[in-house]
């Protein structure tokens, strides 16, 4: 199978399933925005639960909190993302594919270069040469190319009960203005109610620093996590569910001493690096890449891309980011609030007198959730060559979810929709949903079949109900991953069920 063709089996599987549908999909969809149907929002839930659970209830040092997607605008003063948080914009003059030129393929300046005219398949063969610049479109390989623009990523919306357009349009009304002018008296009606959505978590991590230290009495070093939406108005959104304008970040901002920050990026990357390795088949399908420094953000001294290798290959999971004292340092400057910490056991290294107050350092590890959720499905999606019980060539399809992460924990099935067996079948049901257990009930079509269903939706244990349960009180447990079946007391089907689940845990 070919990297193109696993990509696309996987978003049919996601639609078919119920994974993941295109938002508005009745109204021919809305590009770069989905909706997680009764599996995906199963999958991406777990998946958030158990980033949760390693990161902040089986650790002393890490609290979380949940904050708002609107924020005060001054803190996107501050945190530079009113000014910098831009792209280099670039329009093709030849197929009008629009593209970040940071992004674009990097060729000699001068170099001849043929490409075909308008981007098609087919077409007349056009001769340029590349541009000072030293890029070309990556859609055609044109170098007749546009200016390059900044084109700022955030969402700007406005709060209030008053239409601010309205002022600018009486400005304006009846006046002979430049197009200059006329955006300019727009931008001044704007700017008293403009509000943004949040291009990332993090800044509302810096921005309850204070809060959550006086209120929890934290100790440095400790981390404050986060999990929530993001928007960013992306040039490009591409690869499915992988760049999107709205996604799902889980990012913790771990404050540290001055002169630490070597020893905790170490620890933090491998950290990461480790958990998302616990939940997948293949270790060697994620690496850890050192930023060159050309690459740094401008707050970074250091920083890891956790990276997985993806159908169109390696591409960024999560980072895990030397951010200094940079976020507070703006914080503190743009609000006039003191944001550091006073520890008075340590000596103060420029005075050696006990007491030394200083602002933290921080490491952050910033992944995407629905990143995640993406290189899980990649990670689980097989095709494995068999024979069916007449001997002949079949294909099962089954997603190898690690069961932690699988919607369907269990699937309940009844021989056949007779004899009492779907009444034992219901019981054991509700047996498992009381016990939080989400659990399936599947009567429909031949065993064989909803099998081959359940595999193909990564539900790890199928539980057979047959003529003999009467009698023995047990049922047939099915392995998802070596379609192994094992005769089990009914009694002890839900303890079966956990010992297994928990038995996954590293």
């Amino acid at each position: 199978m070919s990297d193109s063709e696993l990509i696309s089996k996987i978003v049919s599987l996601c639609k078919q399933r119920g994974f993941i549908f295109q938002s508005s999909d009745i109204y021919g969809g809305l590009k770069s925005a989905y909706d997680y149907g009764p599996l995906g929002v199963e999958l991406k839930r777990n998946l958030a639960a158990e980033w949760w659970r390693d990161m902040v209830h089986r650790r002393e040092d890490i609290v979380g909190i949940d904050a708002s997607i609107f924020m005060h605008p001054a803190v996107w003063k501050a945190s530079g993302h009113l000014a910098e948080f831009s792209d280099p914009l670039v329009d093709c003059l030849n197929c009008k594919e629009r593209f970040r030129a940071d992004k674009a393929p990097q060729v000699e300046p001068g170099t001849a270069v043929e490409y075909i005219k308008g981007g098609k398949n087919k077409g007349e063969t056009l001769k340029g040469s590349v541009p000072e610049a030293g890029y070309v479109c990556p859609n055609c390989g044109s170098p007749e190319l546009s200016s390059e623009r900044q084109f700022n990523l955030m969402f700007r919306t406005s709060i209030g009960p008053v239409d601010p357009l309205d002022a600018a349009i009486d400005e304006i009304a009846d006046k002979s203005l430049s197009r200059k002018e006329i955006r300019e008296r727009i931008e001044e009606a704007l700017r008293p109610s403009a509000i943004y959505l949040r291009p990332e978590t993090a800044q509302a991590i810096f921005v309850q620093y204070l809060n959550v230290l006086q209120s929890t009495s934290m100790k440095v070093p400790f981390g404050i996590a986060q999990q929530g939406k993001s928007f960013r108005n992306e040039i490009i959104t591409e690869k499915f569910i992988f760049r999107t304008c709205e996604f799902e970040q889980m990012e913790m901002e771990f404050f540290i001493e001055p002169g630490t920050q070597d020893e905790w990026l170490d620890y933090w990357t491998k950290e990461r690096m480790n958990w998302w390795q616990k939940f997948a088949n293949s270790d060697d399908a994620f690496r850890a890449r050192q930023h060159e420094e050309d690459e740094l953000a401008h707050y970074a001294t250091n920083c890891y891309d956790i990276e997985y290798k993806y159908p169109w290959g390696w591409d960024e999971l999560e980072g895990v980011a030397s951010r200094t004292d940079y976020d507070l340092k703006k914080h503190m400057g743009e609000s006039g609030t003191k944001l550091t910490y006073f520890d008075q056991q340590k000596p103060d290294p420029e005075t050696g007198k006990n007491g030394w107050r200083y602002t933290p350092y921080v490491i952050e590890p910033a992944a995407g959730l629905t990143r995640g959720v993406l290189v899980y499905l990649c990670d689980a999606y097989r095709e494995e060559k068999g024979t069916d019980a007449d001997g002949k060539e079949k294909t099962r399809k089954l997603l190898k979810l690690h069961p932690r992460l699988a919607p369907y924990k269990a699937a309940i099935l009844p021989l056949v929709k007779k004899d009492g067996l779907p009444d034992i079948a219901r019981n054991i049901v509700n047996d498992f949903l009381k016990e939080g257990i989400n659990t399936k009930y599947d009567e429909q079509q031949s065993i064989g079949k909803r099998y081959a269903r359940h595999d193909e939706v990564g539900t790890p244990y199928c539980i057979t109900i047959d003529h003999d349960t009467a009698s023995d009180n047990a049922v047939t447990i099915r392995d998802r991953d070596t379609t192994q079946q094992e005769r089990i007391p009914i009694a002890e089907a839900i303890a079966t069920v956990k010992k297994r689940l928990e038995g996954t845990v590293a």
